[in-house]
């Protein structure tokens, strides 16, 4: 019997309407059965300030419970000024400290890139990646996902309309769930 696997899922857009956040949907309706991905919201989350480490906000300490409490994590970011939103910074920081003591830490991951634009958020993915290595983080190097034209991809109700997309994706939450088991911690 295959193990389930808790998938936190960080979506670095907070607009309601945002189209990362009907990808991240998409993506959960995708998965494998053996995945269980829940969005982790990151709104509330005030900013990190090394001061407030000895007595974190109780928001920081959720974050960072719902983070460890989870398998594996996927990012679905937008791309900012060709960087990673400072929403999507901020909660990533917020999981890493303090030093030593870091959520992330050994938690595969996989990034998706979501742009109205036509080369999908590019700039984002990598920035991110960047990070996630640091992090200690083993990110899914294959398939990338970078979403480009995103606007054409739903309908009104935020339903993933396009069949191609709709494939890419299956077959990228099935590579993520092979990436999961291969570097799950024991």
């Amino acid at each position: 019997m295959a193990i389930e696997r808790k998938v936190a899922v960080l979506v670095g857009s907070l607009r309601k309407e945002s189209y990362n956040r009907k990808m991240a949907h998409a993506l959960a309706k995708l998965a494998p059965k053996t995945l269980r991905p829940g969005i982790v919201e990151i709104a509330a989350l005030t900013l990190y300030n090394e001061d407030e480490d000895e007595h974190p906000p109780a928001v920081w300490v959720e974050f960072r419970e719902r983070i460890r409490a989870a398998d594996a994590v996927l990012f679905v970011t937008p791309e900012y000024n060709r960087s990673v939103p400072g929403v999507l910074k901020n909660a990533i920081d917020v999981g890493s400290r303090p030093y030593g003591k870091s959520a992330w830490a050994g938690k595969p991951g996989a990034v998706v890139s979501v742009s109205p634009g036509a080369i999908g958020g590019f700039g984002a993915n990598h920035h991110l990646r960047q990070s996630l290595v640091f992090l200690d983080v083993p990110v899914m190097q294959r398939p990338e996902a970078y979403i480009g034209n995103a606007a054409s991809l739903f309908d009104k109700e935020g339903h993933l309309t396009n069949d191609a997309t709709r494939d890419f994706l299956t077959k990228f939450m099935g590579s993520f769930a092979t990436w999961i088991e291969a570097n799950a911690k024991a």
